[in-house]
């Protein structure tokens, strides 16, 4: 089952009353919870996939020139910037590339996204088909950066996007997986995106990381909405 909305729920656009905090800190039992869940998650499978890690490494080395990892400056909970790590799925040179294309710079400044873009390279499109290149954040989680699940992770450039619901965002550590990633991907809009955001920070509760957690194995074999 895949949640699938449009809107923002009613309880993002009103003030933050007792019960919709509890839910954003929630008590020190959920806290723990969601702490040993993302311990018990990232720390196995970091060693699982080891093998993994290394043959990525070499295709990523193999395909294009430049360094295997991308750093991605993000924000994260209370506002902190931190580098989310990823497999490089780009050509080095993506902003020379992406300026032959002035539509497609239009429609990436408007959504953060791109379906067809050209900077991307042979293995990076399928790193991200299944979300292979977003593995390194394992090490973000377990530096305490991410979480397992969480809302998407943006750019500083982005919590304008966010207008009132900024704040709310930024209470909460952002996850390598969440309700926009099992509710369509980027094949969503950026209002859907912040409308799933929203939902998960004012409904979280440690069961629906885990509901989360078990929808995200089938949509990421799928591939759909990746890009």
């Amino acid at each position: 089952m895949i949640l699938q909305t449009n809107r923002l729920p009613e309880s993002a656009n009103v003030e933050l009353n007792t019960t919709q905090n509890k839910s954003l800190r929630s008590s020190r039992y959920n806290l723990v919870a969601k702490l040993m869940l993302d311990y018990a998650i990232a720390l196995p499978s970091l060693l699982l996939l080891a093998p993994l890690f290394i043959l990525l490494t070499l295709l990523v080395k193999l395909d294009s020139p430049g360094p295997v990892f991308y750093r991605r400056r993000v924000l994260g909970q209370d506002g902190r910037v931190f580098d989310a790590f990823k497999f490089r799925t780009m050509h080095v040179n993506g902003d020379e590339i992406l300026a032959r294309y002035p539509k497609l710079r239009q429609e990436l400044n408007k959504n953060y996204k791109l379906k067809c873009d050209p900077r991307v390279t042979r293995v990076g499109k399928l790193l991200r088909k299944f979300s292979l290149d977003e593995l390194p954040q394992l090490l973000n989680v377990l530096a305490r950066d991410m979480s397992i699940v969480g809302p998407r992770i943006i750019t500083p450039s982005e919590i304008g996007k966010y207008g009132p619901h900024g704040a709310m965002l930024m209470r909460v550590m952002p996850g390598l997986t969440g309700l926009w990633q099992v509710s369509g991907r980027s094949n969503t809009t950026y209002d859907e995106r912040v409308a799933l955001d929203m939902q998960y920070i004012t409904k979280w509760s440690v069961w629906l990381d885990i509901k989360i957690l078990l929808w995200t194995i089938p949509v990421v074999l799928k591939g759909d909405g990746a890009y």
